[in-house]
């Protein structure tokens, strides 16, 4: 049986099996489906293309017997030359003595290893006795540790290959191996391990990468359901024609994906379902206007509605924002941890009598005493910087108020269907009319003091400028160093005729937010910061972004940056100093000049960054597949996408018999028995 330890295969001893367990190879299916990592593809290219220095792999005839010298302790070196395309070419290993007994003159030898085109020479790290095969022309390479190495794998391999290849159940239906073209799964997991060739290795491949893909896609599916499921009866009969007049009272005229975004949104509230959907659009792009609208819909059904925003000064002007758009027709409050007292008890009584519909705050929403009447919709903002539980406890206020997560860090079609593949996406792609583009420009340092001349020309206008530092390291000392530096040094470029604030890491929430106060204002002219500046801050006089070390930060964070400016009617403008030393720092002070488009830069940032570094390391949400690859194997995952909402749809795996193996597998390896968020 597959489940069976690695002893079971021939060669494997307790010493082996010990190694292998390092490798996290305990069964004879995790070797079976350890894959190689990388395969070494050795072309036979003719001399005259061969490039110095290169690897590379040649066919020739030994010309006469070796030579085989020894040095220093227990090393060798073994030289010969070998006749290719009538021409002698001089190979030499090293500490291959034993190699010396298989070359003799007339034999014909594959010999790879790196090319010396001027002395006519290969120093050889790999040898074949005989021609060349499509086979020894792809060899497989293990990620290894310890004392094992890539032969003694690959032999362990080749014995339970051998033994087990019969017992390899396969997971995907008949009619998913003939309409996609891919191989069936045994031997899949052969071709993977000892390919005859390329054209195989690829089909093998391609069917790896769809399973992968469709089983997780399975699994968020499933997530999906159980989570619908879980909450019948959540219909909002919200009020159509009330809706109409309050959309009519807009300044200005939803865009196209605004009101798609909106359809999605009203037709979830309308379901007897919990609402769980993800709306992301590029600074700028009408999110909160699309949320006006949803809690308004929420309120004509007789419903309370609750906005929770990562900080006081943001929930501040949401607060105005929102009693500016809905006037007289709804009771909003603010709820921060500044509340406090009787007025707190006041604002707590009228929420839990419903003598408020919309309630606006931090994280002081989710306090023990915070009681609801009846909260049927839920808007958190800039969702990633709650934790999993904190966005739970506010859900908790509610009888499964539908909930809505906005961010405005724009994710990769990508990443959305992968790392929020249980909820529904919703995408604010377009921007309003006559909005003005933010004029983006690379500079080098010793430009600095013009930088510093535009400010002030920026400041005679009565514009405001952020100037933003790298943070490497959270309360890193040089980090702040660094601020303290650049405050004085523009403090003293000034010298007193512009306002010049300092934030960074160090100052308690409360200096911060004060600062920010300042800035909002018009107290302060020019602030120099080195943490980013607060997501969704509106400054609208702020029309100036100079970024410092600009190649430090990723494009997505860039792109933040710069939509701090730009809110008003006013030109802005980033400008990004930068000395990158690396083409990958260079490609990305490009892009940003010639493009503010935020998910075509998080398109190029996940192409330069990957993943991983694209929602930082700890970002536990995204997974880590053996062969599938989300970036570069994009087609695939959103054909697996597609299959998985099919089979879901119609209960597939429970109705058909050819879904048995794909339903056992979840069944076995499932996520579905873990705590739901």
């Amino acid at each position: 049986m597959l489940s069976d330890p690695v002893t079971v295969i021939k060669g494997i001893g307790e010493k082996f099996a010990a190694d292998l367990e390092t490798m996290d190879i305990h069964t004879v299916k995790d070797l079976l489906y350890y894959f190689p990592y990388r395969y070494d593809v050795f072309d036979i290219k003719p001399l005259s293309e061969l490039i110095h220095e290169d690897k590379v792999t040649i066919e020739g005839r030994v010309i006469h017997e070796p030579s085989l010298n020894f040095y220093g302790k227990k090393k060798s070196r073994l030289s010969f030359n070998v006749e290719v395309e009538g021409v002698a070419v001089k190979a030499v290993m090293f500490n291959r003595g034993f190699a010396k007994k298989q070359l003799n003159p007339g034999a014909t030898v594959t010999l790879t290893g790196k090319w010396d085109a001027h002395r006519l020479q290969i120093t050889v790290s790999h040898y074949k006795m005989g021609p060349a095969n499509e086979q020894t022309a792809i060899q497989p390479m293990y990620s290894l540790k310890g004392d094992v190495t890539n032969y003694k794998v690959k032999k362990a391999v080749k014995n339970a290959v051998e033994t087990y290849q019969n017992n390899m159940p396969e997971l995907l239906p008949e009619r998913y191996l003939v309409s996609y073209k891919l191989p069936d799964r045994a031997s899949a997991v052969s071709t993977m391990h000892f390919p005859e060739s390329r054209v195989d290795l690829k089909h093998a491949r391609r069917r790896f990468i769809y399973e992968e893909f469709l089983l997780f896609q399975l699994k968020m599916q499933l997530l999906r359901k159980i989570k619908r499921e879980s909450t019948s009866g959540n219909a909002q009969h919200y009020e159509p024609a009330n809706l109409r007049e309050f959309i009519d009272s807009f300044s200005f005229s939803l865009t196209t994906a605004q009101q798609k975004a909106l359809n999605q949104i009203l037709a979830d509230m309308k379901s007897p379902y919990r609402m769980s959907r993800l709306l992301q659009g590029d600074v700028g792009s009408g999110k909160t206007a699309v949320a006006e609208v949803c809690l308004y819909a929420s309120i004509t059904a007789g419903k309370q509605g609750a906005l929770m925003v990562p900080t006081e000064i943001l929930a501040e002007q949401h607060f105005q924002s929102l009693s500016e758009t809905f006037g007289e027709r709804a009771s909003i409050v603010l709820l921060t941890g500044s509340v406090k007292g009787k007025k707190r008890k006041e604002i707590l009584a009228a929420v839990q009598h419903h003598e408020v519909n919309i309630v606006v705050g931090t994280h002081a929403l989710i306090q023990d005493d915070v009681f609801f009447d009846d909260l049927g919709f839920v808007i958190v903002d800039e969702q990633h910087r709650f934790g999993v539980g904190q966005r739970r406890a506010l859900r908790e206020k509610g009888l499964n108020p539908d909930v809505l997560f906005m961010t405005a860090t724009p994710i990769p079609r990508t990443l959305a269907i992968t790392a929020f593949g249980d909820m529904d996406v919703s995408v604010i792609d377009e921007m309003p009319s006559g909005r003005k583009a933010i004029e983006t420009y690379w500079a080098k340092e010793n430009t600095f003091e013009r930088i510093l001349q535009f400010i002030a020309k920026r400041a005679e206008e009565g514009e405001q400028t952020y100037v933003v530092c790298p943070l490497i390291e959270e309360s890193d000392k040089l980090d702040i160093q660094n601020a303290v530096d650049l405050y004085q040094q523009l403090e003293a470029f000034y010298s007193g005729s512009l306002q010049v604030g300092l934030m960074h890491g160090r100052l308690t929430t409360d200096e911060k937010d004060e600062i920010m106060k300042q800035f909002a204002n018009g107290d302060v002219d020019v602030l120099v910061s080195t943490t980013v500046v607060e997501v969704g801050v509106n400054v609208t006089n702020a029309t100036v972004m100079v970024i410092y070390d600009a190649e430090r930060f990723g494009l997505s964070q860039l792109h933040q940056l710069r939509g701090r400016v730009g809110r008003g009617e006013k030109q802005s403008y980033c400008i990004l100093i930068a000395d990158p030393k690396g083409e990958t720092g260079k490609e990305r002070m490009r892009i940003m000049t010639e493009t503010n488009n935020g998910f075509e830069l998080s398109e190029q940032d996940l192409k330069l960054r990957g993943p991983g570094d694209f929602f930082g390391k700890k970002q536990s949400g995204l997974p880590e597949f053996k062969v599938a690859d989300m970036i570069h194997d994009y087609r695939a995952l959103e054909t697996a996408r597609q299959d998985a909402e099919q089979i879901i749809e119609h209960g597939l795996l429970e109705s058909d018999s050819s879904f048995r193996q794909l339903q056992v597998y979840l069944e076995d390896n499932t996520i579905l028995h873990e705590k739901l968020d």
